[in-house]
């Protein structure tokens, strides 16, 4: 069976961004293609498609290596999602359905009942998945695309602290949430402007001298179980 490039894309964009591969490391198709189980093919397209992205960068004489991001890019990244996601919430609340209403409020349901027991990892994720659905709800698949980049890219480049108070937090999302709910494509623009401005305070530079006491140095997302093993 062939697995597809953009099964392999993700492996490896996934373990990029969980400190599997330090930045300016080698990525060579043999290895990649015997760690996911795959063969060199789609590992060549996925490769091209994270030097697209800006994961990866082609060196001469060495090849596909892992990019090696500036400050400055990585401060511009913030920029741009503060930018970006106030489009998102406006145009939601122009060509949302309800189905993404349905997981929108969903998902502040439970993030609110998370928040009260503080839960940090759970909320970690709620919030990745709220602000994806939002950006589905845009009904534009360029901007969509955009905003899932640069979530990977700032994840990469940037630690998050846990909000000193995830209730309040969770009760912004309601309020973006009301807002698209009612078409109020204003009013969700400037909720979540202030929201995004928020969260980008809590947001600390992993390099220059890195400040991840630990990097994970074992896949977490095998693309053939099977051909591991062997």
């Amino acid at each position: 069976m062939r697995i597809p490039a953009r099964s392999v894309c993700t492996a490896i964009r996934d373990d990029i961004v969980a400190g599997v591969y330090e930045r300016g490391s080698r990525l060579t198709e043999e290895l990649l293609a015997r760690r996911y189980g795959v063969s060199r093919v789609p590992v060549r397209e996925a490769l091209r498609t994270l030097e697209a992205e800006g994961f990866v960068v082609t060196r001469r004489h060495a090849g596909a290596c892992v990019a090696e991001p500036t400050e400055q890019e990585a401060a511009d990244l913030l920029e741009m999602r503060v930018l970006l996601e106030p489009l998102g919430a406006a145009r939601a609340a122009q060509r949302r359905t309800e189905a993404h209403l349905k997981v929108l409020r969903g998902l502040v349901r439970l993030g609110q009942e998370r928040a009260r027991r503080g839960n940090s990892e759970d909320l970690r994720s709620l919030g990745g998945w709220f602000h994806e659905t939002l950006a589905q709800s845009s009904g534009s698949p360029a901007l969509t695309s955009t905003l899932g980049q640069l979530r990977h890219k700032i994840a990469w480049m940037y630690s998050v602290e846990a909000p000193a108070h995830p209730a309040e937090s969770w009760t912004e999302h309601g309020a973006i949430v009301d807002a698209v709910a009612r078409g109020d494509s204003d009013r969700a623009r400037a909720i979540t402007a202030l929201h995004t401005e928020r969260a980008v305070s809590a947001h600390r530079l992993r390099f220059p001298g890195g400040d991840r006491a630990e990097r994970v140095r074992t896949s977490q997302h095998p693309v053939n179980t099977a051909g591991l093993r062997h």
